[in-house]
């Protein structure tokens, strides 16, 4: 067995420590759904950056990065991270106080429909599902890569290890598990990175000499590679797709039921934007540090196959043994906690969302439990199908909710005119128009313009049935009073010195920025224009 093997196993038996210390604190659907609602701002800020980050991260995106597009990448999440503070502002704080159980029952107290409740919880299982069995497979082929086991084997590996402790503590459970692996891989994408750049000469030497790398030029551009054998054909197009997807990905990071249902764990609202504010800043680093790494690696190796393996790779050749074994392990939190925090969202839509019963809290717990692992053996069996990429797979599954839900949830806080059967519609449109056009272009039917990307479409096409439809349709009364109570700031939110306390946040978070913006301008663009000076 190797070294790297049992690094990750022994993580795993440690999750499964923790998941099961805190499911004996589970006594109500509240500690189950929503870790009674007390978590304070540093577990809000671990699970809502782990469950963002997988591997699709690690090894998706930071594959991007070694294929040439480190800093197109760059572009894209320094939008997408936005999503963080818009969605705090102006629709996650207005989540934690309808005190919903998820995030498709506050579409359903909101406009007094089980029938939206409902859509809302399909579209959260179905993309949820497909983000989850993706996930899983980068895990199980990370373990297969590493341990030398076969792939059904590491898939067996992988499910069992993120859903013991999931099944048995709920929310609980994964908000502390996700902060814990939040702080390895954090570490150890930090401690890789240092290693690897100090491999290659430093930071300044490094950016030099990716800047005239023959083999891929223009890897560290702005726009990354562009050409005839490129992803895109020119630095208009590569901006382009970076800004579309990134305010995609801000929209997913707004409202999606995997981000947004974690400030329903928030001990106040104060904790909700402390908690985005931090959350941004953190995910704009790592992404630094991920890409950073994922492009050096080419001075060292640029013949890697398969960019996905970049890192792995890296970890287990030029690494010293226990660095490798903490940065594989640190990959293998990301992708667990994405995968935990997926199995129990799905079966709490399916439990909370789709299917109403009338039990007891007891009862409804197992019953929770029981649909959660089915859930689990459902996505397990069609995990044994590989997906072709890991990265491509995750973005159309998440950018299902910023077409679905993206209209709809803003307009739900925001839009006294908006009625139930628009919401529905919005939802139902948004979701059928971008799986339609992803299909379609698929296919090799439509030639779709980046500014025609299936999200916009199926985005438009949410807008128009809610606009069209709110014309045709009246607001209930029910629907007037639960906006107004959402617009009423609760008294235990007046407390003055924790508000000042909340916006020294934000000014650390800009001052963070501009920190981040100068090192970046003396390490990279100037090493980098002066590498291409004549």
């Amino acid at each position: 067995m190797s070294q790297y093997l049992i690094g990750i196993i022994a993580s795993v038996l440690c999750f499964i420590a923790v998941g099961n210390y805190a499911g004996r604190k589970v006594k109500h659907l509240d500690d189950y759904y929503v870790a009674g609602r007390n978590a304070p701002t540093l577990l809000i800020v671990g699970t809502l950056v782990a469950s963002f980050l997988s591997t699709n991260a690690f090894m998706g995106e930071t594959g991007f990065a070694y294929e040439g597009y480190a800093f197109l990448m760059l572009v894209l999440v320094a939008v997408n991270s936005s999503g963080y503070v818009v969605g705090a502002l102006f629709f996650g704080r207005y989540v934690r106080r309808s005190q919903a159980l998820t995030i498709p029952e506050f579409f359903g107290k909101r406009f007094a429909s089980r029938r939206v409740q409902a859509a809302a919880g399909l579209t959260t299982l179905i993309g949820l599902a497909a983000y989850l069995v993706a996930v899983t497979q980068g895990a199980a082929l990370l373990v297969s890569e590493i341990g030398g086991l076969p792939y059904w084997q590491s898939l067996l590996l992988v499910w069992a290890g993120y859903s013991l402790f999931t099944l048995y503590s709920g929310s609980r459970g994964v908000v502390l598990t996700d902060t814990l692996m939040f702080l390895l891989f954090t570490a150890a994408a930090f401690l890789g990175a240092w290693f690897l750049l100090d491999a290659t000469g430093g930071l300044e030497r490094t950016v030099s000499e990716l800047a005239r790398f023959e083999q891929r030029p223009g890897i560290l551009a702005w726009h990354g590679l562009v050409g005839e054998n490129a992803y895109w054909g020119s630095p208009a197009s590569s901006l382009g797709w970076a800004l579309v997807l990134g305010l995609a990905w801000g929209t997913v990071v707004a409202v999606s039921p995997w981000q947004t249902s974690r400030y329903l764990m928030a001990r106040n609202e104060q904790v909700v934007l402390r908690s985005a504010c931090f959350s941004a800043l953190i995910l704009m680093l790592l992404y630094v540090v991920l890409m950073l790494m994922g492009a050096a690696i080419n001075l060292v190796n640029p013949a890697i196959e398969n960019p996905e393996k970049a890192v792995i790779w890296a970890a287990m050749n030029l690494m010293p043994d226990w660095l490798g074994v903490l940065l594989i392990t640190g990959i293998m939190s990301a992708a667990l906690s994405s995968c935990s925090t997926f199995l129990s969202l799905i079966g709490f839509s399916v439990t909370n969302d789709l299917v109403k019963l009338d039990l007891d809290e007891a009862r409804m717990l197992r019953l929770s439990r029981r649909v959660m692992l089915a859930s689990g053996l459902v996505s397990l069996a069609i995990a044994f199908i590989r997906p072709s990429a890991i990265m491509w797979i995750t973005y159309f599954a998440g950018t299902l909710f910023a077409s679905s839900w993206g209209p709809v949830a803003f307009m739900s806080v925001w839009s006294r005119r908006i009625t139930a059967p628009a919401a529905f519609w919005g939802i139902v449109a948004g979701f059928l128009g971008n799986i339609l056009a992803s299909f379609l272009r698929k296919l090799g039917l439509v030639d779709l313009p980046v500014y025609l990307d299936p999200l916009i479409i199926g985005g438009l096409a949410s807008l128009a049935c809610i606009l069209l439809i709110s014309r045709h349709t009246r607001v209930s009364e029910a629907e007037r009073r639960f906006l107004a109570g959402l617009h009423r700031t609760p008294e235990a939110e007046r407390d003055f010195a924790a508000v000042s306390r909340t916006l020294l946040v934000p000014r650390l978070m800009m001052l963070g920025g501009v920190l981040l913006a100068a090192w970046l301008i003396q390490s990279y663009a100037i090493p980098f224009n002066l590498a291409l000076a004549p």
